[in-house]
């Protein structure tokens, strides 16, 4: 079971990234996948997730109107599209598998793949 993200990078506030989750040993669509940030000094926090068997999505308030997620089904890959970012963005982004719930909570998780860097200059 791995789970690898990609697609961070360094951006300017305002712009976009989108990352990617490509998930094996276990498919996209029979699996909830979260994203969760952390910031230096700061816990993990849960950003966003999507349901397999809904698709439903949940977004931490900090993020709604910004960010989406998403999934490929046939890739086995789940996005995090990125929008208007701010520097308080500035985090690790980890992609996990586990209970996609209205509140994204790490303990859920079960499954963590690599984080991707994602830094927004100001």
């Amino acid at each position: 079971v791995q789970l690898q993200a990609s697609g961070g990078g360094l951006v300017q506030t305002g712009g976009s990234l989108r990352l990617s989750c490509v998930v094996s040993g276990f498919s996209s669509d029979h699996d909830d996948i979260g994203w969760f940030r952390q910031a230096p000094g700061k816990e993990r926090e849960g950003v966003s997730c999507i349901r397999s068997s809904s698709g439903r999505t949940y977004y931490a308030e900090s993020v709604k109107g910004r960010f989406t997620i998403s999934r490929d089904n046939a890739k086995n890959t789940v996005y995090l599209q990125m929008n208007s970012l701010k520097p308080e963005d500035t985090a690790v982004y980890y992609c996990a598998e586990g209970v996609c719930q209205r509140t994204v909570v790490a303990g859920w998780y079960n499954f963590w793949g690599q984080g991707t860097q994602v830094t927004v200059s100001s």
